[in-house]
């Protein structure tokens, strides 16, 4: 429970016990969400339409999908993580109220790509988008649980703030 007051914008989770611990049932209420929000309805940063990192594909799902809800070092090696599906809902509605103060959002260049993030602090959740030419790709979404690792984050914050997006 939070002693602090959540944006209204904000969806609720989707919780696994929600569905009486059935990981099928609750794993496609976090799918169908993402295809609500990301397929059905694609959101827009800022003007710029998003894509989705179709390839490469497992079990039907797009790339996009699996980097929002599973961790790993490799494609083949990603597991889902239940605090990613949990807030499956949340990237769609922290890319549109990206102006919200409760946000940190910079931009950032890594490995050639131009990457922006938007650091929801307060709830430890990290959404980061690809920009390409003519669009943006959201390209992963996490909850950071680990102190240092928020720190580290409000860091990259202060030295990129102000890089223009």
């Amino acid at each position: 429970m939070t002693d602090y007051a959540l944006p209204q914008w904000l969806p609720e989770m989707i919780r696994l016990e929600s569905f009486g611990g059935n990981w099928d049932a609750f794993f496609e209420e976090v799918y169908n969400s993402f295809q609500r929000d990301f397929v059905d309805n694609n959101p827009v940063f800022r003007g710029k339409r998003l894509g989705l990192k179709r390839h490469p594909e497992y079990d039907g799902k797009s790339a996009t999908f699996w980097h929002m809800i599973s961790e790993g070092k490799d494609e083949e090696s990603r597991m889902p993580d239940i605090r990613r599906c949990e807030r499956i809902r949340w990237p769609k509605a922290i890319i549109e109220n990206d102006a919200d103060s409760v946000l940190k959002v910079w931009a950032e260049k890594k490995q050639g790509d131009k990457r922006i993030y938007l650091w929801f602090e307060m709830e430890g959740y990290l959404v980061v988008l690809n920009v390409r030419k003519g669009y943006i790709l959201p390209w992963t979404a996490f909850y950071i649980e680990r102190e240092h690792q928020r720190q580290k984050y409000n860091k990259r914050y202060k030295r990129n703030n102000g890089n223009k997006i």
